[in-house]
């Protein structure tokens, strides 16, 4: 269990498409962040709340704090992207979230995927030359983009941690919260808009 105050005063956004989000991998590490004193914040590509999913079946309903227009980044110190096959499916799609993930990225945030999450980074290009794991039906994507893939439970790789499915949540979670409490804050900012 993570010790509290590990991420007191750490503010960290869990990006989610309106629908299709694996329910657990959003409630498991958002139980993590808080259980460690940081702030987690939910953001999705429209207001209201989004539709999780138990695999292929509907799950609980998920309030939105904040659209992905109106952030903007040097307001979050990590990122969160939970799995689920539809959730990163729509999220590449989605202009703003593509920049905002490569923002995260260029900018030295932490950024933990999970599953199919992996996803959203290829579509952000934050992949190449770096280490990850995904659910295996991504392995090829994930080479394919310039990255190398291993089949382990949790991998950290320059500020990227990434895990497999469901039954690697543990592991996520307790590293996610060590990479974000040990991330120094980026003395600047890139320029992030709207976003």
């Amino acid at each position: 269990m993570a010790e509290n105050n590990q991420l007191q005063g750490k503010t960290v956004m869990f990006l989610c498409a309106k629908e299709g989000t694996e329910q657990v991998e959003l409630t498991e590490p958002w139980k993590a962040v808080e259980q460690a004193g940081g702030t987690p914040v939910l953001v999705s590509e429209t207001p209201g709340s989004i539709q999780a999913f138990n695999h292929l079946d509907k799950g609980d309903r998920f309030d939105v704090d904040a659209v992905i227009t109106q952030v903007k980044i040097e307001n979050y110190d990590a990122l969160v992207l939970p799995g689920g096959v539809a959730n990163p499916d729509l999220l590449r799609t989605i202009p703003d979230v593509v920049q905002v993930v490569g923002q995260f990225v260029a900018n030295r945030k932490p950024v933990a995927a999970i599953c199919h999450a992996p996803w959203t980074l290829i579509e952000a290009d934050v992949v190449r030359g770096r280490r990850l794991t995904s659910f295996p039906s991504l392995a090829t994507d994930l080479r394919n983009a310039g990255a190398e893939w291993v089949d382990e439970e949790v991998v950290v790789d320059q500020g990227l941690i990434t895990s497999r499915n469901p039954d690697d949540l543990p592991a996520f979670c307790r590293t996610l919260v060590e990479e974000f409490a040990n991330a120094p804050t980026p003395a600047h900012a890139l320029s992030a808009d709207q976003a």
